[in-house]
């Protein structure tokens, strides 16, 4: 019988990548996509697919625990500001006196999948080969005035990160232009393009006390088409953290910009 592994599909490439690796090494894939996030051409790659709103926690912990699933994976963001669109959930959260960060919420969905028998797993091992080691990602040489926008952006980046606030920053001329909320990096990017015009710097890290089992960032071919629209100068990611999605055709685009794309370490 085959192992059998319970995928919450959002939004992106994450869902898609991690089906497809799964299936690969041998698994079998329940997928539960959440309405509004993941895609809908997912639910042909699968034996056993079922749409969720988000809000709907234990409709969804209902329908892993009928088919045996004792193992979860979350591939994909999903959009945290839905929680300010659903009245009923923020009436929930108040009554429950819930905070209602995003790591902090889906921290109460993993409580209550472990209390019914599941185990959330670190999706690592199935997306390792898509980290990037440390140094220059394309064929851009790095300006000595981009690299001191990276590591005046890097120290700001983590800040806002470990705060919780957001988990990339938008730099020019080391000064600070945007810094992600919610909504989301590719935003982020455009929303600095527009306050300070080309040649922003764009710096994206993960937390300094990750959980790699949710919310982890990533990167890929969506994130350099919003440079490019934004005519950035750069993007540095933090190297062996998050998962860079469509690297290949990712750097012939930025290549064709002119845009460097480099990997850090802390």
């Amino acid at each position: 019988m085959k192992k059998q592994i319970g995928i919450i599909a959002g939004s992106g490439d994450f869902p898609d990548f991690v089906v497809e690796k799964a299936l690969q090494t041998g698994f079998h894939c329940v997928v539960a996509g959440i309405k509004g996030e993941a895609d809908p051409l997912i639910e042909n790659k699968v034996s056993l697919f079922k749409w969720f709103d988000v809000e709907d926690i234990f409709s969804l912990i209902s329908f892993f625990k009928q088919n045996a699933i004792k193992e979860i994976l979350f591939a994909g963001k999903i959009d945290p500001r839905v929680i300010f669109q659903k009245k009923e959930l923020l009436q929930e959260l108040e009554e429950r006196g819930e905070e209602r960060k995003p790591s902090h919420l889906i921290g109460k969905v993993i409580d209550l999948m472990e209390q019914q028998g599941m185990e959330v797993q670190d999706p690592r091992p199935f997306i390792s080969p898509l980290f990037c080691k440390e140094g220059r990602l394309n064929k851009i040489e790095i300006s000595s005035e981009v690299k001191e926008n990276i590591e005046f952006g890097w120290k700001t980046a983590k800040s806002m990160a470990d705060m919780d606030i957001g988990q990339t920053v938008v730099v020019k001329e080391k000064t600070v232009v945007a810094v992600e909320g919610m909504e989301g990096t590719d935003q982020a990017i455009q929303r600095g393009g527009k306050l300070a015009g080309e040649g922003t710097v764009v710096v994206k890290v993960i937390r300094s006390s990750q959980d790699y089992r949710v919310d982890l960032p990533a990167v890929g071919l969506n994130t350099v088409k919003s440079l490019v629209n934004s005519q950035s100068a750069a993007l540095c990611l933090e190297a062996g953290a998050m998962p860079f999605f469509r690297k290949q055709e990712s750097i012939s685009l930025a290549d064709s910009y002119k845009i460097s794309l480099v990997a850090k370490s802390s």
